[in-house]
């Protein structure tokens, strides 16, 4: 969902974009501005052509399984975990070993890092949490320090939930919310830190294109919004009640771990980096950022 995004913000300024894929690479259409480079991450350095990508100004690695389109099972988990860990590592050895590596590489991670803290006010000087979600962070993290140690300047994005126009929560949330059928999840006091499309787009191209910036990096909005206060905006962008709440003990028995620590846990970011580096917020406030993506999702 975010690569499609940034490549299609990369393609209108006009800058030529390669992208790794794991099928058979297709040719280029004409003025496209994409080229397609076939990788398999379970190789070692990937099982990259290097001299296709030597000379790279920058490097965006967004990979990584959705973690809520499955109960987390043992088996799960390691998917999740090897579909983040496992292709930053490989993508790091690439890169070390181009004769001109990229300047910049710029890698997800995510406010899982910091787990569940209650009201606690969270920055990138915050210490990790604990459980499945801070551990997999600090080892994602942790996979591209090799790039760090050939000189390479790494930004590690930690990203918030996205208000996506197409796909992510929004897009799974909006059709039980017209049918009245949205509310909170437990008993709705969880922080949730959140940023819009618009504005993730935005924050990778100006940390890549900032060379004051680098480690960890909050991509969120500067006002996170506990649960209760998501649902009441969601049902107000959507003109309809949200009076059917899901007890945190029915969670627990769909979701397994998943609803301790992607819905229910509570994590108030802020993004005191990018603030403070003179980035400027599209949408700050959840109620544009949903109008936003439901105007584009409706047409």
């Amino acid at each position: 969902m975010l690569g499609t995004a940034m490549c299609r913000a990369l393609q209108r300024e006009g800058t030529a974009v390669l992208q790794l894929v794991r099928r058979e690479p297709r040719q280029p259409r004409a003025g496209a501005g994409v080229t397609e480079v076939r990788w398999n991450p379970a190789a070692p350095g990937g099982g990259i052509d290097l001299t296709a990508i030597e000379g790279l100004d920058a490097v965006v690695h967004l990979s990584g399984a959705n973690v809520a389109s499955h109960r987390w099972t043992a088996t799960y988990k390691s998917e999740i975990t090897e579909s983040r860990v496992g292709t930053t590592r490989a993508l790091t050895e690439a890169l070390i070993q181009l004769k001109t590596p990229p300047k910049v590489l710029a890698a997800a991670s995510a406010v899982g890092f910091y787990g569940d803290r209650g009201d606690e006010i969270l920055d990138e000087n915050s210490l990790a949490g604990k459980g499945f979600f801070p551990e997999l962070c600090q080892t994602w993290e942790a996979a591209s320090q090799p790039a760090v140690q050939a000189g390479i300047r790494v930004v590690h994005l930690r990203f918030g939930m996205v208000i996506a126009r197409e796909g992510g929560a929004v897009a799974k949330l909006t059709p039980l919310f017209r049918l009245g059928l949205g509310g909170r999840l437990g008993d709705g006091k969880q922080w949730v830190s959140w940023v819009s499309e618009a504005d993730v787009v935005a924050a990778v191209l100006f940390a890549i294109r900032n060379d004051g910036i680098s480690g960890p990096v909050n991509v969120v909005a500067p006002e996170p919004v506990t649960n209760a206060q998501f649902t009441r905006e969601m049902a107000h962008a959507v003109h309809r009640p949200a009076v059917v709440p899901v007890p945190a003990f029915a969670l627990r028995v769909a979701l397994g771990d998943m609803a301790d620590e992607a819905l229910l846990a509570s994590t108030r970011v802020v993004p005191p980096r990018l603030l403070a580096s003179g980035f400027k917020f599209q949408h700050p406030r959840l109620t544009d950022a949903l109008a936003a993506a439901l105007q584009s999702s409706s047409g």
